[in-house]
């Protein structure tokens, strides 16, 4: 019986990098996002001096309406750079006009800007889960947002009134992280020339792994070539350990269909954000019934450098950790080809030699690229996953020591006792 459960157990452990078949598709119900099951309630105020604070390395849930402004606060030092990102959930599948979206700014209490990103639907024309951040850097040579001290954190929604969407309340998903600062920050111009072409295909074949329902239980991967199914409306959420000096490139595709006949335009979505959870960068694409591929435009390696850059893209690029890839399929792909799950493809090529980062004056927590996270990404476990693993490790290992100290000490004692006895 234990060979046998052992057995099973490392089939367990083993399923998610096997290289298998892709299976028939199966109905199957939309998922809703999945928020952070530790995230505290908060309500965001009408006015920056009536706002409640986030403490750093929390996550905190909250509603805004249409055309809602809420704010909250931060306590910040004169050190650490800090980040406060927003995940926009409307209920999926509703039509939204291009302007529809989210806004998050940093400010101090002289109403100075330190931050902010826009991020909207595009022109994909449907809700969906959207993520951005604003972020307080420390510049040298910078005048503005360098105190310690109170700052005002506000999101507001960019929704047009003729929207489908407009009159819906959005939840939203809200983390604050804060970066420490580096001892030597070194240069601040960008390399002029850096590797943009498109590396081949990862090699090794398909491998059966399905996305995450949000950020906080993403699917972990590697390089690599990844099967899923994905259905109409549906958003799937991945993450890739990207480190310093390496960059991350990333396809979709949708594979072809026997039912249906016509054109889908911007039929998926394929998203790429930060370890803070900053937008990065977006495509789309349209589907016909064949095969279909989307490609993400190459990115700059991850450099500490990039932050000085003027392009939201290459800016968010600023720190090694966990990147987060999601594709939503359009919900308009029922009408035309069915309601069922379409076979997805996602290929992920990470390139370059992993590089020393910066000294950190501190733990650089989620921006970093561990053993460990390398160990989540080969065997495809989330974040939460990992970490139950990490504590089992533990427990074991707790378990093993004090089973040892328990037999040595029955030992000792058998032998003194004979002893006495003789």
């Amino acid at each position: 019986m234990r060979t046998t459960g052992a057995l099973i157990a490392a089939l367990c452990a083993t399923v998610g990098t096997a290289v298998l078949p892709p299976g028939p598709a199966q109905a199957v119900e939309v998922s809703p996002y999945a928020f952070d099951g530790d995230a505290q309630r908060i309500t965001g105020a009408a006015s920056s001096l009536d706002a409640q604070p986030l403490k750093a390395g929390a996550t905190y849930r909250d509603t805004i309406k249409k055309d809602g402004k809420l704010y909250y606060r931060v306590d910040l030092d004169d050190e650490d750079n800090a980040y406060v990102s927003v995940v926009a959930v409307p209920r999926p599948g509703i039509e939204a006009a291009y302007g529809d979206g989210i806004r998050v700014s940093l400010q101090d209490g002289s109403d100075h800007r330190c931050g902010a990103q826009d991020v909207t639907f595009g022109s994909a024309g449907f809700t969906r889960p959207l993520a951005a951040y604003a972020h307080r850097t420390i510049e040298t040579g910078g005048s503005t947002c360098r105190q310690a001290g109170a700052y005002y954190v506000l999101v507001e929604r960019t929704s047009a009134s003729a929207s489908a969407s407009a009159n819906d309340d959005w939840e939203l998903e809200i983390r604050h992280l804060t970066e420490p600062a580096v001892r030597e920050p070194g240069p601040t111009a960008l390399p002029e020339t850096w590797p943009s072409s498109t590396p081949p295909p990862p090699a090794g074949g398909p491998r059966r792994r399905q996305g995450g329902a949000g950020f906080q239980n993403a699917t972990s991967l590697r390089q690599g070539e990844w099967r899923a199914d994905i259905a109409p409306g549906q958003t799937l959420f991945y993450r890739v350990p990207v480190d310093w000096g390496q960059q991350i490139f990333a396809t979709a595709e949708l594979g072809s269909s026997l039912s249906g006949d016509g054109y889908v335009g911007n039929a998926l979505v394929l998203s790429l954000d930060n370890p803070a959870r900053g937008h990065v960068d977006r495509g789309t694409l349209g589907y016909g019934g064949g095969p279909a591929t989307l490609a993400l435009g190459p990115q700059r390696p991850v450099a500490f450098t990039n932050r000085y850059a003027s392009g939201n893209a290459t800016n968010a690029l600023r720190f090694a950790g966990w990147y987060y890839l999601s594709a939503t399929l359009s919900p308009d792909v029922a009408q035309t080809y069915g309601d069922k799950p379409m076979p997805l493809t996602v290929r992920v090529s990470v390139t370059g030699t992993a590089k020393t980062g910066p000294a950190y004056d501190g733990d650089p927590g989620p921006f970093a690229v561990t053993a460990d996270d390398r160990d989540a990404a080969a065997s495809g476990r989330s974040g939460p996953q990992a970490a139950k693993s990490d504590s089992m490790r533990f427990v074991a290992a707790a378990g093993f020591g004090t089973g040892a100290a328990l037999l040595l000490g029955l030992g000792a004692w058998t032998v003194l006792a004979r002893r006495r006895t003789a």
